[in-house]
């Protein structure tokens, strides 16, 4: 054929029937700004950015809605006094439990502002002495925290032995899993700092996750007639303000011989009464509590296993690290489980082999 006809005839097909190429070469523009904000932060996955903004913005946010509880004492609707569950505030607005929350919420609130700067990868890539100081800010301000939650324990939603026990787990492992993060840091094995700094954080973000299951477990058992618990007539006279209230709605208080610490039985129900309200939020707190620690524990485990590339990297920038600091051995001078455990010997990749 005549490549002259074929030319002709090429330019005389139909537009309609030539092949579209309008979107080729366009960009997506909301994909684009999505790989762009988190570039911009250091973050190599938007799955890992994706994760940061629910988990961190959670953390920050609640943090943020409780500020204003660092007003102790204070008569304003937004103190502490005023927003605890009711029942609460009788027991923590003297003695041991006083200082107890004071510290708590002084330390606690501030730290879960700060933790979440640790986890952006610019940060410690381009301002390695702010990334020093925060942590060693918040590594101090968490175990102050610790401190004042165990001595509130007691007294926290009812203190029941469940309530008392998970505070002591969580006390524990958040306060394990930051100081192994601060040996294996100074050991150079950054790949094991970062493990237990995601364990710690996903821990103390329990406290998030507790406050929805534990409201929506007081609006579940609310729709039962069946559930109740005991209030020393000593809170329900602080809830109720007058001893008419009381004794009208609970007799035991009245009768002769009974003491603030006399118990009344209160009915759990998420309704209109307030002592009803901190009753179904006090039957739903140990069990919030643990469960909100067994999701955050399994899912941050899932997480380290998803994720074995950016460990096999750390691993080898531990080793190089580790190696000009003359730490031995290299790759494993920190708490790993070749050194620790049985596992195979780790060794170094090879100059050109990726991760």
């Amino acid at each position: 054929m005549d490549p002259s006809t074929l030319s002709k005839t090429d330019d005389n097909v139909s537009p309609s029937l030539a092949p579209t190429t309008q979107n080729e070469g366009i960009p997506n523009k909301p994909v684009t700004f999505w790989h762009r904000a988190y570039r911009s932060m250091g973050f190599q996955k938007g799955y890992n950015f994706s994760l940061f903004i629910i988990f961190a913005g959670a953390i920050v946010g609640f943090s943020l809605a409780r500020l204003s509880y660092l007003n102790i004492s204070g008569s304003a609707s937004s103190s502490y006094a005023s927003g605890a569950a009711p029942g609460e505030w009788y027991w923590y607005s003297r003695g041991i439990y006083r200082i107890g929350i004071t510290i708590h919420l002084a330390t606690i609130l501030p730290a879960g502002l700060l933790m979440v700067w640790q986890f952006i990868p610019i940060i410690r890539h381009k301002a390695l002495i702010f990334h020093r100081i925060n942590g060693y800010l918040v590594i101090t301000l968490v175990i102050i925290s610790n401190v004042g939650a165990l001595m509130i324990a007691r007294r926290a939603f009812g203190g029941s032995l469940e309530t008392q026990a998970g505070v002591g787990v969580l006390v524990i492992i958040s306060t394990t899993s930051i100081a192994l993060a601060y040996y294996n840091i100074k050991r150079l094995q950054i790949d094991q700092h970062r493990a237990w700094m995601l364990r710690a954080m996903f821990y103390l973000g329990t406290i998030v996750t507790l406050r929805l299951i534990m409201i929506l477990s007081a609006l579940i058992s609310s729709k039962a007639s069946y559930y109740n618990t005991t209030m020393t007539c000593g809170e329900l006279l602080s809830i109720l303000d007058t001893n008419e209230k009381v004794n009208s709605s609970y007799p035991q208080c009245g009768q002769p011989g009974s003491t603030a610490d006399t118990r009344a039985i209160v009915q759990a129900k998420f309704g209109t009464q307030p002592e009803q309200i901190g009753a179904s939020l006090r039957m739903s707190f140990g069990m919030a509590l643990w469960l909100a620690l067994f999701l955050h524990a399994a899912g941050v485990e899932i997480y380290l296993h998803l994720t074995p590339r950016e460990n096999n990297r750390l691993r080898q920038v531990s080793y190089e690290k580790q190696m000009e600091k003359g730490l031995s051995p290299a790759g494993s001078a920190g708490l790993t489980s070749d050194r620790w455990g049985d596992a195979e010997p780790w060794k170094p990749m090879k100059e050109g082999t990726e991760a």
